[in-house]
């Protein structure tokens, strides 16, 4: 699912998701909780479209590999990353890559000038050379499965608050949230999520329980076991930064490799895509230095620009994520707070990270002035 924060980033790109196939258009937000069901549309705003996308990951990561291809990447296929190369220094000097499936083939040394660990939540390079995650940011678990749908086509996500292992006000409120992702051509992305404070992620029976949840949904989904398409697959999601310094000595972090995952939301393309392009000006920037150091004062922005992005925003994280933690808070919040429009615009731009960072209405120099003044993580 693709807020407009990640649609904005689709078309700096180039791609323009209105005017290809592959893309499922999405208005906004049905949000589900505490006995409510309310409709939030995206925000039309200076810097984000209002609308949103949604596709399938596969498909998604394929199309962003052809424009970069496109562009002038050089991509090369059926390799793994095995481990850094370091030079005198410590600092990496590139990767040693093998033919994937064949572990007695030799090593290539692939060198470059800077290495961008974009590799996701296990962060193998990052990793390897000392970069531990922080276990005092909070850490999710999401689960998914696709299923095949009447309703595959609708211009609505649906966000589901409250996660029951059961028929609602009938069973246990588990601490995580549900979600319906319409993908077009009759596909559906089902998922739920649960999060801790934490690194230590939350131990619940995540099959059991999306099996169970998912057959409370309204019958007119028709999600069953036969419209199941593939297995369900899941996933951890680090948050808040949980991994830094986002760049050291020629190592470049990008989305889950550094921890980059919204604790609002969940959601980790967005704020991926952000720090890929912001990664992307920097080094530009460093190439053009005559001296090392020259090169490094350039590449000290990379960091930079993250902590002022995300820094005060995540701090806020952290706290609603110890609040939401609790079910029986989750609970309240959603029974009191849902029926409220003009607060819930307010959480939607919040949760959304759909505020502008200068400018705007009054929401947005609210969250403007919040961020400023939370600690930057």
């Amino acid at each position: 699912g693709l807020t407009p924060a990640a649609v904005s980033e689709i078309l700096a790109m180039g791609i323009d998701p209105l005017h290809e196939d592959g893309w499922q258009m999405n208005r906004g937000l049905t949000v589900l909780g505490g006995g409510h069901r309310i409709q939030l549309p995206w925000p039309e705003t200076p810097s984000m479209p209002g609308y949103g996308m949604a596709r399938p990951r596969k498909t998604l990561d394929h199309r962003l590999l052809q424009q970069a291809e496109g562009a002038g990447a050089r991509v090369y296929q059926g390799y793994n990353v095995v481990g850094p190369l370091r030079g005198r220094d410590g600092s990496v000097t590139g990767v040693q890559v093998q033919p994937a499936g064949d572990r007695n083939a030799p090593l290539i040394d692939v060198k470059a000038r800077y290495v961008v660990d974009a590799g996701g939540a296990s962060a193998r390079i990052a990793t390897a050379v000392g970069l531990t995650k922080n276990p005092k940011r909070p850490m999710a678990v999401a689960a998914r499965a696709y299923f095949r749908s009447p309703r595959g086509a609708e211009e609505w996500m649906e966000s589901h608050l409250e996660l029951w292992d059961g028929k609602p006000g009938e069973s246990n409120l588990l601490p995580g949230y549900g979600w319906i992702f319409p993908l077009g051509d009759g596909l559906v992305n089902v998922g739920l999520g649960s999060v801790s404070s934490s690194a230590k992620a939350t131990k619940l029976p995540y099959r059991q329980i999306f099996t169970r949840w998912v057959s409370t949904l309204p019958e007119e989904w028709q999600f069953t076991a036969d419209s199941q398409v593939g297995p369900l697959r899941s996933a951890p999601l680090p948050m808040c930064n949980n991994r830094t310094p986002h760049y050291r000595a020629g190592l470049v972090l990008v989305g889950d490799a550094g921890g980059m995952i919204s604790p609002f939301n969940g959601e980790g393309i967005a704020p991926a895509m952000r720090a890929g392009r912001i990664a992307a000006q920097t080094m530009v920037q460093a190439f053009g230095r005559s001296t090392r150091a020259g090169a490094e004062a350039a590449m000290s922005a990379y960091p930079a620009a993250i902590r002022d992005t995300y820094g005060g925003y995540y701090s806020l994280g952290r706290i609603f994520v110890r609040l939401i933690e609790k079910p029986e808070i989750m609970r309240i919040c959603t029974t009191y707070g849902l029926p409220r429009p003009t607060l819930m615009r307010f959480v939607h731009k919040l949760l959304s990270d759909g505020y502008e960072r200068r400018g705007g209405d009054t929401f947005d120099h609210i969250l403007q002035a919040l961020t400023a003044i939370a600690p930057k993580v």
